[in-house]
């Protein structure tokens, strides 16, 4: 792909669009600009980091070689986990673009009800829209890997595309494809509103942050001016890291936040995904899991420690020939097994140790790794955490629940984290439909009727005859989407044409074709046409029609909105 720059903005390529296997990516240039899909082979070759390494480095002086230890924390080895979270990122990102085709007029409708909408930040799809956009929740003991792995597999990505054309079409748009954003150390929603801001910024060099401080926006008006960047810039994917911090919210403060999140994924249609430890299971439980319900069915992922097995050796394996030791160790069973003793199965804390051990063999000129050596330089240098480590060893719950970051409760993610999203959706918004069937079946049917005899007017049917015909047709089934309607309305006339040849002549038929001709006083064609007549320019026609915004009614034009 082409790199070019943004001005005053980020690094970002051309979009280059691919043919897509899968039907329901096509014709999406948002999709078709992505990189293709990958396969397991293909993501571990991509995502894997593996220095440079040679054995003459052992041999130079023991000061530089401890310098050289430091490469360890480099290595990247893709483990089961990271192809699972690739694959649900990769379904997530182009899920949530299906329902935000830009050559489909639900992008336009969803700018014009945001921006009418200015004080109605809620969960309810007024129009019953659900998206199809896969969010999820990644939780994880601190030194799993979470956001390593995130960074490496977002990498495979392009931040910011730049669109120009499409199949021949003019189409001028800069595509955010994920923005990563961490939650404010206090849980604050301004914070992470200011820092969402920034960050396009950084990206696309414009100056939303500038303008919310200037307007002194209250955090109801940031959400959602939010919600039209986040439209206006098609972004692809959120994701909130330590999202555990939200714990420390005032009272509500959590809650709003969630809410606001679940906004996004029904109504705007962009994928959230959730990052944190497992003291974030007290905040998603409760009035989120019910929230969610109309998400989609991506599942959760919970990452605990890794178990002594193939996985653990994979991981041992990937970083033990990395040796600056004048004397090579080899990798026996009792050393893997020490290891996995004094890091309890956490990667970061196996690199550390390592990484510690041989500093320490250089050190002391012993140049090689013994158990002893690996016991003694976990107890003396990671004190802070032996509690923790000495918890996990003896497997001592009442001590383990202590540390809410390690503590992984068993029967908390049977019933949220480890439910599929099938069940979840079969469960949870069953209820939902039965407990609001007969409110959907009245307001439901009043706005399918209305949607459907506008367009009927737009196809030059009498009002009249199709408002008699509509509730006709309701009357013997409510459960009719707009398209049905206008379908069985224009069947009926058609039937009516026929009828009216045999009995009455042509009379019918004429006045048939008379409706067809039938001016629509608001269609802009009409409202441009009548102002030619009235010797005004197009634009001024439009703009006494209504359709055009005055500066003075923009979103950042008051100090609050």
């Amino acid at each position: 792909m082409k790199e070019v720059m943004i001005p005053n903005g980020s690094i970002a390529v051309e979009a280059k669009y691919t043919e897509q296997v899968i039907s329901d990516y096509r014709r999406n240039p948002f999709i078709e600009a992505l990189p293709n899909l990958l396969s397991p082979h293909e993501i571990i070759e991509k995502i894997a980091v593996y220095p440079e390494y040679y054995k003459s480095e052992r041999q130079v002086e023991g000061h530089y070689r401890i310098h050289m230890i430091d490469r360890l924390f480099q290595v990247f080895q893709p483990l089961p986990m990271n192809l699972e979270l690739e694959n649900k990122i990769s379904r997530a990102l182009r899920q949530g673009y299906i329902s935000r085709n830009p050559f489909d007029n639900k992008l336009a409708q969803g700018f014009y009800k945001d921006y009418y909408s200015k004080n109605s930040i809620g969960l309810i799809n007024k129009d019953r829209f659900y998206s199809s956009s896969l969010g999820f929740t990644l939780i994880g003991i601190s030194g799993i890997g979470k956001t390593s792995s995130l960074q490496r597999i977002l990498n495979l990505y392009p931040n910011v595309i730049v669109h120009s054309e499409y199949k021949g079409s003019l189409f001028s748009m800069y595509q955010v494809v994920y923005l990563k954003l961490e939650c404010p150390h206090d849980g604050s929603i301004k914070g992470l509103l200011y820092e969402f801001f920034s960050e396009i910024d950084r990206l696309l060099g414009t100056n939303y942050h500038e303008k919310v401080i200037r307007a002194k926006s209250t955090v109801d008006a940031m959400m959602t001016i939010m919600n039209q960047v986040v439209r206006n810039c098609s972004l692809g994917l959120l994701i909130i890291d330590e999202i555990q911090h939200l714990s420390m919210a005032k009272s509500g403060g959590s809650e709003k936040m969630l809410n606001f999140f679940v906004n996004l994924v029904n109504n705007v249609g962009v994928p959230v995904i959730l990052v944190g430890t497992p003291k974030a299971i007290n905040v998603l439980q409760g009035d989120f899991r019910q929230a969610r319900r109309g998400s989609g069915s991506g599942g959760d992922m919970v990452c605990d420690r890794i178990q002594r097995d193939g996985v653990w050796d994979l991981l041992v394996d990937s970083i033990w020939h990395y040796q600056w030791m004048r004397k090579e160790t080899l990798l026996t069973p009792e050393i893997s097994n020490v290891l996995y003793e004094e890091t309890q199965g956490i990667p970061d804390l196996l690199k550390k140790v390592y990484a510690i051990a041989q500093a320490h063999a250089i050190s002391t000129g012993k140049e090689e790794i013994t158990p002893q050596i690996i016991k003694k330089v976990a107890k003396e240098n990671l004190k802070l955490i032996q509690p923790m480590i000495t918890a996990l060893k003896t497997n001592n719950l009442r001590e383990i629940i202590k540390y809410e970051d390690i503590y992984m409760a068993d029967i908390d993610y049977t019933d949220y984290l480890t439910r599929t999203r099938e069940s979840i959706n079969l469960d949870l918004r069953a209820k939902e439909i039965k407990k609001e069937q007969k409110k959907l079946r009245q307001e439901g049917s009043i706005g399918v009727k209305k949607e459907a005899l506008i367009k009927l007017v737009e196809l030059g049917v009498d009002i009249k005859n199709a408002q008699k015909i509509v509730d006709t047709i309701f009357s013997k089934n409510q459960d009719l989407g707009v398209d049905d309607v206008v379908e069985g309305v224009i069947e009926q006339l058609k039937d009516e044409e026929v009828g009216g040849i045999g009995k009455k002549g042509t009379g019918k038929m004429e006045e048939r074709e008379s409706g067809r001709n039938a001016v629509n006083s608001f269609d802009i064609r009409t409202i441009v046409e009548q102002g030619k007549k009235d010797n005004k320019s197009a634009y001024e026609a439009i703009n006494e029609s209504g359709y055009i915004v005055s500066f003075k009614d923009d979103i950042f034009a008051k100090g609050v909105i």
